[in-house]
């Protein structure tokens, strides 16, 4: 929430915001302009999703004809994680990053504040602060891997028991390397995307940050096409890496651990050719319950020592430029891939 706090004069001194208030404190707020930018950003997203993979699918076609620009529609169909096509994972993980510049554009061209107005309370990622949770994100991803190895398979959801395939060398080395390029750029999108401009969204028309940590997260697990526990092991996830964003004042946590999952999780499906997706279960769900929860103690702890800026202090630079407040006085200053 915003706070003014007074000079021993009786003027306000210094106004203050939590990471879900930002949009609030720009001088430039007007009731209409979050929405306007939930629109430029789906529309953004949907437009640079269709020319990426227009082109994508030209420069297959013009290698090897019709049908294999067929044939990879077909395939990304049927598994938008299939590693022993990587071309798949091409398609698949390109298209969700351009969530990420759509999300920058949008806020820029609604007026709401500049390109690092979603990463934190001080208007650019703190890079500092984002390697002190990279041991936390590694011990969440360790726990969630071990207890998927200690609890039987057959209670962590559907087993497939169809033939299962060897994903191919070349294609797995091929496969890996996207892996580890793309999903970094895929997880970051969805985390400006859904604790970024989603937070900042519901938390201009509603002060209480439980909202602004809950609402978005609905939204992130309906566009996961799991089962019903495979959604709730997803909303976990992002009300837990909302959580951390609104006590830390930014995204790097949650980037950290949904990158570090994510990566994870694809290259442990990467070499085998499932004949199903994998899906939630209520066990599933309580592994992430406590991979999570730890995650979020850890950070939290680190976030004591360490005090990363909560609030975007009043007269603070984003962008470049300091924060005009408005009534012109200014400040002083494994589960799943998700």
């Amino acid at each position: 929430m915003a706070t003014v706090r007074a000079s021993r004069s009786g003027y306000p001194r210094e106004v203050t915001s939590a990471y879900h208030r930002l949009f609030r404190i720009r001088p430039t707020y007007r009731w209409w302009k979050p929405l306007l930018a939930l629109l430029l950003g789906v529309s953004f997203y949907y437009a640079l999703t269709l020319v990426y993979q227009e082109i994508l699918l030209a420069i297959v076609r013009g290698v090897g004809g019709a049908s294999a620009s067929t044939h990879l529609l077909r395939s990304v169909q049927q598994d938008q994680q299939n590693a022993s096509e990587p071309l798949v994972l091409l398609f698949t993980l390109g298209s969700l990053s351009t969530m990420l510049p759509a999300m920058l554009i949008a806020v820029r061209l609604a007026g709401l504040g500049g390109w690092g107005q979603l990463a934190s309370v001080l208007g650019r990622i703190r890079w500092r602060w984002m390697l002190r949770c990279l041991v936390p994100g590694i011990a969440y991803m360790i726990i969630t891997v071990g207890l998927g190895y200690v609890v039987p398979a057959s209670w962590q959801g559907p087993v497939d028991t169809g033939p299962q395939t060897a994903t191919p060398v070349p294609a797995l080395v091929v496969s890996c390397i996207l892996i580890v390029l793309l999903v970094p750029f895929q997880a970051s999108a969805e985390e400006f995307a859904f604790r970024g401009l989603g937070m900042q969204l519901f938390g201009s028309y509603l002060r209480w940050p439980v909202f602004a940590i809950v609402l978005p997260n609905v939204f992130f697990a309906l566009a996961h096409s799991y089962n019903v526990w495979g959604k709730l092991d997803v909303a976990v996830l992002g009300v837990s890496f909302a959580y951390l964003t609104w006590r830390t004042g930014g995204l790097e946590a949650g980037i950290v651990a949904h990158v570090i999952n994510n990566v994870v999780v694809f290259l442990l499906a990467a070499p085998v050719v499932a004949t199903t997706q994998s899906d939630g279960s209520p066990v599933g769900l309580g592994i992430t319950v406590v991979a999570s929860a730890v995650y979020v103690v850890i950070v939290t702890w680190q976030a004591r020592r360490h005090e990363p800026a909560r609030v975007a202090p009043g007269g603070s630079a984003v962008d470049g430029g300091a924060i005009l407040h408005r009534g012109g006085i200014p400040g002083s200053g494994v589960g799943r891939a998700s």
